[in-house]
């Protein structure tokens, strides 16, 4: 399949063309027999001879060119409904029927505050002239009325407040939130782009608008993609603010499986100047070594890497609730474990050669041994709880 993206270096088309180039090199491999076979990556630079040739040589058209934010409102018509009415007239120049997909807008529905949005009269404008043409030429149509879209390579300070936010917090610039109880719908780049690949397929979600509000129904004149967020603005600094203390706090956020916070998580990330990529962790040093905590996490414990010279043994210690595992990644060591009030002892012979995981049961006292005489014992160590000093569930007890 050979595949048209117009507006391919803006926000969606690039995060597109991404992900098109990784099937047609074979990187993705998760979309069944989907084939590309040439990804043709039209922009303001691009030539009309070149689009010419390329309206005449695909087998689907994504049509993400358009104008945001013009000088004059005027160049919202122009830009929006004056390039889709070139791109299919040369379709319809080379008979060339096949799909044609084109980005909207939610504020094409001109309803409650978008009724006198110039931007969304073009979009509507647009869409109209799509559904002619389907009718006109037989050619399936698919339009799509995007909400606010984030995610990476979002452009900050232009159309997206998320990635103003995101920008912002992380490069330490001020921002400004006028209505924090403000509510918004959505969409993240990476659900977006599934949805297009699933409409490569044939397999595209429909829907029809009451007012602003997407509804999902299988004969639907337009197309949506399945899966937004409500959130309020308040609620986003507040997440955006708590990913920024991080490196202090070493707290990883709770980001369940399709999440906003998820989502939001990776975006932020994704601004992150080059020296905040890159931050110190405090390291416990003594004469046996070192103790280093990597993350916390609010619900699942923390994760810490323990470093003991040759020759030394660490731990000698149990707990009534509190359990560990300890992951020798360096060197040789020798682990042991005794029931408290009996004389059982499991003894765990471990190497950075072989990847084990032995865990520390509670009720046992335990230590870890460095049998090496030469090298460092690296050990990867969870526990399921953050350390509490007022209740650190620890007792001292040699095995």
């Amino acid at each position: 399949m050979r595949i048209l993206v117009t507006g391919a270096k803006g926000f969606v088309g690039r995060n597109l063309c991404a992900q098109l180039n990784n099937i047609k090199e074979g990187k993705a491999r998760c979309y069944g027999d989907l084939a590309v076979d040439a990804v043709y990556e039209y922009d303001i630079d691009s030539t009309s001879e070149e689009l010419d040739a390329w309206c005449k040589d695909c087998d689907f058209v994504f049509n993400l060119a358009g104008v945001n934010r013009p000088q004059d409102p005027k160049e919202f018509m122009d830009g929006n409904f004056g390039f889709a009415t070139t791109l299919l007239d040369t379709l319809k120049r080379h008979k060339n029927n096949c799909p044609v997909m084109i980005s909207s807008s939610i504020q094409a529905t001109l309803a409650g505050r978008f009724g006198i949005s110039e931007y969304g009269k073009s979009k509507k404008a647009g869409e109209e002239l799509m559904f002619e043409y389907g009718k006109e030429t037989g050619a399936k149509v698919l339009v799509y009325r995007f909400p606010n879209l984030y995610g990476k390579w979002c452009r900050p300070n232009y159309n997206s407040a998320v990635a103003t936010f995101c920008n912002n917090i992380a490069n330490d610039l001020p921002i400004t939130v006028n209505d924090p109880s403000v509510e918004m719908e959505l969409l993240y780049i990476d659900d977006l782009v599934e949805e297009m690949i699933r409409a490569l397929k044939g397999q595209e979600h429909r829907c029809e608008f009451d007012g602003v509000n997407t509804v999902l129904t299988p004969d639907g004149r337009y197309c949506a993609v399945p899966i937004t967020h409500h959130v309020k603005l308040g609620e986003i600094v507040d997440l955006l603010h708590r990913f920024a203390e991080m490196p202090e706090t070493l707290m990883i956020p709770e980001i369940p499986a399709d999440s906003f916070a998820k989502r939001l998580y990776s975006t932020y990330l994704s601004y992150l100047p080059k020296e905040k990529a890159i931050f110190d962790l405090k390291m416990n040093r003594d004469a046996r070594g070192s103790f280093t905590e990597l993350v916390h996490t609010l619900n699942c414990g923390q994760v810490s890497i323990n470093i003991s010279k040759p020759g030394i043994t660490k731990g000698e210690h149990w707990h009534h609730t509190k359990w560990e595992q300890f992951i020798v990644v360096s060197g040789h060591g020798l682990i042991q474990l005794r029931k408290e009030g009996t004389d059982e002892v499991l003894s765990y012979e471990v190497s950075g050669d072989r990847i084990q995981s032995v865990i520390m049961l509670p009720g046992y006292t335990h230590n870890i041994v460095n049998l090496s005489d030469t090298e460092d014992l690296v050990t990867v160590m969870y526990c399921n709880e953050i350390f509490d000093p007022n209740r650190p569930d620890t007792y001292s007890d040699p095995v």
